[in-house]
């Protein structure tokens, strides 16, 4: 026997995400950290080296926050882009300001 009325809505068979238990995807997105590690790194060419110290420090920062993402951020490599890079623009601003000034005490 069929009760009058409204009845209940019928109860969804299936799992909230499908068929399975897995999560929906999530969308994986660049660390911001990696990307202005590589533009601050490649910027300390025009600006004397100053930004690439920064461009070092956003570098380590962004691999550590994307390691700890868990899958949810990506730009492990313009990280490490960004950290070579500024790496190298210090050491060619090195090999070329100290052999100048050194130079320039020696013919005083």
């Amino acid at each position: 026997m069929q009760p009058f009325g409204p009845t209940a809505p019928p109860t969804q068979a299936w799992p909230p995400y499908g068929y399975g238990a897995f999560p929906p995807p999530v969308a994986v997105r660049n660390n911001g950290f990696a990307i202005a590690s590589l533009v601050c790194a490649c910027a300390g060419i025009m600006f004397f080296g100053v930004p690439s110290i920064l461009g070092i420090i956003f570098g380590f920062v962004a691999r550590s926050q994307i390691r700890r993402s868990q899958g949810r951020q990506s730009g492990q490599g313009l990280a490490l882009a960004g950290i070579i890079v500024g790496f190298g623009v210090i050491g060619l601003l090195l090999l070329i300001i100290v052999p100048a000034v050194v130079s320039s005490h020696t013919h005083s």
